[in-house]
């Protein structure tokens, strides 16, 4: 191995596995490492990362979802290893073959396989009642505090004599924000309602970091997801939020691809209706743009006004792309019922 290419801590962590390294190129946290016998990824992550990523990771095996890119046993058996302060596990190296699918067929193909990963590990657990109540009041007393915030706030900047440029901006963006607020705490509680008498709920392994560049494909066009540290039980909807929240951060669009990911989705995981309607509550809450809102409210110094409107401008984006997409969902799910309706009365 020539160590010119190649950091002695990798070396060492490579001796534990029985391959012959002999060149690596450096990708941060990831090594590509060439071997007599093919050619791997080493990655480092924090010992806290590792607890639990191996034991979900072969627990959806069991299951039977083999859409993730495995693991390597160490020569002791161990799946990762143990070296200064950092552990270490070995993958095969897979190249992400670009195909000539849109980029829309291959986020559609992840957010497939991300359902198919849910059915699989889906399970129904027991609820407690009143851990569910509390979560709906902490849940709306959050928001109805943020509410009375923009409330107090368009009051102030319409008191004064001369608005700021945020001031002026936000005041454009007022009746948006509140119409999204109102969206959301409606669904919640439909939700509420819905649940009233619910006693199990639905839990799936979670990916805990999905993104296109946590989704690999192979030669043969297959997909691949990597990066499991943040593996953990929970809601399925919590998969969906932050991916979704990061692919609406863009300059305003109607995001109809966006629409067609989340139902690529649902076509092998149907979420239940009390699923659904948290799912958009929690899309719709405008929380991006009143946080930005209340940094510049709380500020105690001079800022740059510039920036400040920046920022409100962007989350304002966030907040119109992700409406259109909440205001689609809404649309399509009641044309559903009806039909549902329509159907069992004929």
């Amino acid at each position: 191995m020539d160590d010119r290419n190649f950091l002695k801590e990798e070396s060492a962590v490579l001796k534990q596995y029985p391959i012959e390294p002999y060149f690596a190129e450096d990708f941060g946290k990831i090594k590509k490492v060439y071997t007599k016998t093919g050619t791997f990824a080493l990655k480092k992550i924090h010992p806290y990362e590792g607890a639990d990523f191996i034991r979900n990771i072969q627990t959806l095996y069991q299951k039977g979802y083999n859409r993730i890119v495995p693991v390597y046993p160490a020569n002791d058996g161990r799946y990762a290893v143990l070296h200064n302060k950092s552990l270490y596990y070995l993958m095969p190296w897979i190249p992400n073959e670009t195909k000539e699918d849109p980029q829309s067929e291959r986020h559609k193909q992840m957010f497939r396989e991300l359902a198919r990963m849910h059915t699989l590990s889906a399970k129904e657990l027991e609820i407690n009642p009143v851990v569910k109540e509390e979560h709906y009041n902490q849940t709306l007393k959050e928001w109805e505090k943020e509410e009375e915030f923009i409330n107090g706030f368009i009051e102030s900047c319409e008191n004064r004599v001369y608005m700021s440029p945020f001031e002026l901006t936000f005041c454009l963006y007022y009746s948006q924000i509140r119409q999204a607020i109102a969206f959301a705490k409606q669904k919640l509680e439909d939700w509420h309602e819905k649940t009233k008498d619910q006693k199990k709920t639905r839990t799936v392994t979670l990916h805990g970091k999905v993104s296109t560049e946590h989704f690999l494909f192979d030669e043969r066009g297959y997909g691949y997801f990597i990066n499991f540290e943040k593996a953990r039980q929970g809601s399925p909807i919590q998969d969906l939020l932050p991916f979704l929240a990061r692919s609406l951060k863009t300059l305003p669009k109607q995001s109809d691809d966006c629409v067609d990911w989340i139902y690529a989705y649902l076509k092998y995981f149907p979420f239940r209706e009390d699923e659904m309607l948290l799912f958009m509550s929690y899309l719709a809450f405008p929380s991006g743009i009143i946080r930005v809102a209340e940094t510049y409210h709380q500020r105690k110094k001079e800022v740059d006004e510039r920036k400040f409107v920046q920022k409100l401008q962007r989350q304002y984006w966030l907040l119109s792309n992700t409406g259109y997409v909440v205001t689609k969902i809404d649309e399509i799910e009641r044309q559903k019922k009806q039909a549902q309706q329509e159907g069992a009365e004929s």
